[in-house]
């Protein structure tokens, strides 16, 4: 079956985005689980914290028996950097897509102030939001995202907590195999350089005629990335198990003498 993939969700969005690579991952025989963040999909009203954010990674991880490659894009990119600098026996590899722009104060403005103006409206930007995602994707891509909900209201709370996070420190906290995943049109590449030359073990990946939101834009492209990687990890999972039962094996040899 190979080693479990997690999926982590965007800003606004659910694990319901993943749904093309979902049914194409699975189609494959791989284990695969997308679960909603604090204040997003099915945790609407609870408050978002990165914290919060991170346990929730983790514990989706747990549930896939404590060990899994774990892919994020934006939001989830950044969740998934963390989660993996902080537990990275719990991650056999990352993949992290839209997110090689560092989360600075001046950086984070750009987003702060569109999201203080849609909570002025009555629906707080869901509308708008809304018009967005079906005008933009295309394939049943856009009904992927709307059926987890928008959640417009968790912006501010998110933008505010990302843009504290120290997020080359995280990534060089982990020492497994990172992809770096960017569309040729992202305008989260502005950092990549920075962000590949942070990673132990990193390669970098721009999808051609893919913007921020690379998944859906080119879901079997990106599907394909995730596959590969899952490949290479689940290669390197089996050469660790081997490790670890040599290093038992040995000990309990050096007891008995």
């Amino acid at each position: 079956m190979g080693v479990p993939i997690v999926l982590v969700h965007g800003l606004r969005l659910s694990g319901s985005m993943w749904r093309p690579q979902v049914e194409l991952l699975e189609a494959q025989g791989c284990t695969v689980v997308a679960p909603d963040l604090p204040g997003h999909g099915s945790r609407r009203g609870e408050e978002f914290s990165l914290g919060g954010a991170v346990d929730a990674v983790l514990g989706a991880i747990d549930g896939v028996g404590g060990r899994a490659l774990l892919v994020g894009l934006s939001l989830g990119g950044f969740v998934s950097i963390a989660a993996a600098g902080a537990a990275p026996g719990r991650v056999a590899g990352l993949v992290a897509a839209g997110c090689t722009a560092k989360p600075a104060q001046l950086l984070a403005q750009l987003y702060r102030i569109p999201a203080v103006l849609m909570d002025r409206l009555p629906d707080r930007g869901a509308t708008i939001n809304e018009r967005f995602h079906r005008l933009t994707l295309r394939d049943g891509a856009a009904e992927a995202v709307l059926d987890g909900g928008l959640a417009v209201e968790a912006a501010t709370a998110v933008i505010d907590a990302v843009s504290e996070m120290d997020v080359l420190s995280a990534l060089s906290a982990y020492p497994g195999p990172v992809w770096l995943v960017n569309g040729s049109r992202d305008h989260f590449r502005i950092h990549e350089k920075q962000f590949f030359d942070t990673c132990a073990d990193g390669r970098l990946v721009n999808v051609p005629r893919a913007g921020h939101m690379v998944s859906l834009d080119q879901p079997v492209n990106f599907s394909r990335i995730v596959a590969d990687a899952a490949d290479v990890v689940g290669v390197r999972e089996v050469s660790r198990l081997r490790e670890l039962r040599g290093s038992e094996a040995s000990g309990v040899e050096a007891e008995e003498s």
